[in-house]
């Protein structure tokens, strides 16, 4: 079985038919499915992705989730400590700020060594490197 975090990108072009990324994910998604796949992500993700999406695709992504389509992660509050760190390294090395639902990610790779992961945030994930200095592995 292969286990594959999930972004909130992916996750809201699942149930979004209209999203550019739709098709990808979809059929991805679906092929990975036939070997055996299991979408891990975090509640940052969920509540990220259910923002986004109108009423319709944001009651069927949670009765997705309710279903089991994708384990959710849950983190303890002193996991913040650390997310906040990631943060803060990622936020000043560049422009571009790592966010919750990223550093729940990041958090979930590093407690699972989990590093395959579905993101339409192909600039960020490709710069972020574990404590190990492991890469994560796009599946695009």
């Amino acid at each position: 079985m292969k286990s594959v975090l999930l972004d909130s990108g992916p996750l809201i072009a699942l149930f979004a038919v209209d999203d550019k990324h739709h098709r990808r994910f979809d059929e991805h998604v679906s092929s990975l499915a036939r070997e055996g796949l299991r979408l891990l992500t975090t509640w940052p993700c969920v509540v990220e992705a259910s923002s986004l999406l109108s009423a319709p695709q944001r009651y069927e992504m949670l009765h997705w989730v309710e279903l089991g389509g994708a384990l959710v992660y849950p983190f303890e509050p002193y996991h913040l400590a650390d997310m906040v760190k990631w943060m803060r390294q990622y936020s000043r090395k560049t422009r571009r700020e790592m966010d919750l639902a990223d550093a729940s990610l990041y958090w979930l790779a590093n407690e699972t060594g989990i590093t395959n992961i579905m993101t339409t945030d192909v600039a960020g994930f490709s710069r972020y490197r574990l404590p190990d200095g492991q890469a994560f592995n796009l599946l695009e």
